[in-house]
């Protein structure tokens, strides 16, 4: 990466990555027991022989921040791509519904959705990406100075081989980067500036996820425990299970 880029790398990083740690924050404190409890199978955790109210609460919490926090960053390497694509090369923003950068390479126009890793999505969230292609496409091709037209499904992270199905092509981690880019080792040379303020952000994150801790189980335990502190299994499954009123 030159220097100049990479400076420009570091103030898109140092200006937005704030925005993610605020709403990591935000989402913990927003959470609430029942939320995270109805979100597991109770019957996972009893086949696991999981009998600690603390050690229960702390898999559920978990399991839901990583969820919430996969999202959230997934959205800032998107915009951090939209970036590159519009600082190393004629990219920008893309107008069209469901796309995220249009970027001009090689004499090739690219339609480029970006998704943070490659196991994202349904079938049915597939499908519609299809859509999304053919309509950009169709409404480009009414325009006599289109040119080729590349459909792509861009992926943050992850190696696997460049590949066209004919309907898009698909291409990640290090070539993704490099198509946006035109730089081979801007993959690698991305991971330095997204540690910035990393720590502080981080540890003062880790203090609010121990009193949530605290929290949730002390509300775990005076919910779904008997008297003498064992979870009450029966009263768990009710909670998320039970048929509700007619």
């Amino acid at each position: 990466m030159k220097p100049s880029f990479r400076r420009q790398v570091e103030q898109f990083v140092e200006e937005n990555i704030v925005a993610f740690h605020e709403n990591r924050a935000a989402n913990l404190g927003r959470l609430e027991l029942g939320t995270v409890l109805k979100a597991k199978n109770p019957y996972l955790f009893k086949a696991k022989n999981l009998e600690s109210a603390a050690d229960l609460v702390r898999g559920l919490l978990d399991a839901r921040l990583s969820s919430s926090e996969e999202g959230s960053f997934g959205g800032f390497m998107e915009e951090l791509a939209i970036f590159v694509a519009s600082e190393t090369g004629d990219g920008k923003k893309s107008t069209a519904e469901g796309l995220d950068i249009e970027l001009k390479r090689d004499g090739v126009r690219y339609l480029i959705a970006v998704k943070s890793g490659k196991n994202w999505g349904n079938s049915t969230q597939h499908a519609q990406l299809r859509r999304y292609f053919a309509d950009a496409v169709k409404r480009l091709h009414q325009s006599k100075q289109a040119g080729a037209i590349q459909p792509t499904l861009g992926i943050c992270y992850g190696n696997f081989k460049t590949s066209n199905n004919g309907t898009f092509l698909h291409i990640g981690g290090q070539s993704f980067w490099q198509l946006l880019s035109g730089d081979q080792d801007l993959y690698t040379d991305l991971i330095e500036p997204l540690g910035c303020q990393a720590k502080r952000f981080n540890d003062e994150f880790e203090q609010k996820k121990i009193n949530m801790y605290n929290k949730m189980t002390r509300e775990f335990t005076n919910l779904y425990c008997d008297a003498l502190g064992a979870i009450n299994w029966k009263r768990v499954v009710e909670f998320v299970s039970k048929n509700l009123p007619e």
